[in-house]
């Protein structure tokens, strides 16, 4: 599909969200699948984010893989490759429809009650990005206090040395005589 980007993918039968780059955007859900010993995924199908009615994780006590989708025509089962992929994939699908959707949007049930809190996954890689550019940061500006040091402490020996060279050079002239 021209002007879109897969959000995720698994092996096996994947769960991917596509989004077009035209106004206004179209979010897809769409179910893939990967045949033992081909790199090719093939569609099997697909819907429109606004289809969706409901999210069913079966089960919010235990990480299985399964899960349910139900749409306007019709009900889905899924199997993400593990319990952690379909947690991640509801959480980028229950943001995708914060987001996207206004009206109606799907009822996610027998779901993780972390899966709601404002602190995605997608949060977290980028407050996991902002620590690290603020860490390097922060040893960088500690390299250059020290390199500052260092090219101080060379200037005052360089200093020093040029001092005893000239004192040096005018002993040695004195005693020459």
């Amino acid at each position: 599909m021209e002007g879109s980007y897969t959000v995720k993918a698994v092996a096996e039968i994947s769960n991917n969200l596509l989004m077009t780059n035209k106004r206004p955007s179209q979010v897809y859900i769409t179910k893939v699948k990967q045949f033992e010993g081909s790199s090719c995924f093939v569609r099997r199908s697909q819907w429109t984010l606004d289809q969706l009615r409901q999210v069913n994780g079966i089960d919010p006590n235990r990480e299985s893989p399964e899960f349910d989708l139900q749409f306007d025509n019709g009900f889905d089962q899924w199997v993400a490759g593990s319990g952690s992929e379909k947690f991640t994939f509801f959480q980028i699908l229950y943001h995708t429809c914060q987001r996207y959707l206004s009206d109606q949007k799907p009822e996610f049930i027998n779901c993780q009650s972390r899966l709601f809190s404002g602190n995605s996954i997608l949060h977290s890689a980028a407050d996991s990005v902002t620590s690290a550019v603020q860490k390097a940061s922060q040893a960088l500006n500690e390299r250059g206090e020290r390199l500052g040091r260092a090219e101080e402490s060379s200037a005052e020996m360089m200093n020093s040395a040029q001092q005893f060279a000239d004192t040096a050079h005018k002993l040695a002239m004195k005693h020459k005589c």
